[in-house]
């Protein structure tokens, strides 16, 4: 499979793509965990079917020390004892902030509360922001048919 555009080699998409790369470096300084970042990231992405965002989540949390039951089972959060409470709380923001389209009001208020019981307000802005970044990214390699596969950790 070919890549339909380089958006990384195309001067007026590089510009953009530079603002959102950078959107997501400032979050690896906040207080939200990685770990947590790293799981959000990857739940949106399967949702949104981008395997090239999938590919590099896996190998970063992997690389991050991570666990392999843990990553294999994100995708089946719900049925998994192996997330706490808190990074629930995480996997079920991001999917209905993924699937906004999907829902008439957008994320639940239920679904907000009970992030807001396991992260403060400078976490949520992280985890909100972490949601829209990586689906951001997930919408540039979907339109563009990035492949998956050939990604080293720490290669971004």
């Amino acid at each position: 499979m070919d890549t339909r555009l380089d958006f990384l080699g195309n001067p007026v998409s590089a510009k953009a793509v530079k603002h959102i790369v950078a959107a997501g470096k400032a979050l690896t300084e906040s207080t939200l965990p990685a770990a947590t970042q790293e799981l959000v990231a990857l739940r949106a992405s399967q949702i949104n079917g981008c395997g090239f965002c999938i590919d590099i989540h896996t190998k970063e949390a992997t690389h991050a020390g991570e666990t392999s039951v843990r990553l294999h089972l994100v995708a089946a959060w719900r049925e998994a004892t192996v997330f706490t409470d808190a990074e629930r709380a995480a996997l079920d923001l991001a999917e209905e902030g993924t699937r906004i389209a999907d829902a008439a009001g957008g994320v639940s208020d239920e679904v907000w509360a009970n992030a807001a019981k396991h992260y403060d307000e400078d976490q949520l802005a992280a985890l909100v922001s972490v949601i829209a970044v990586i689906n951001a990214f997930n919408r540039l390699n979907v339109l563009t048919q990035r492949p998956a596969g050939d990604y080293r950790a720490g290669q971004f």
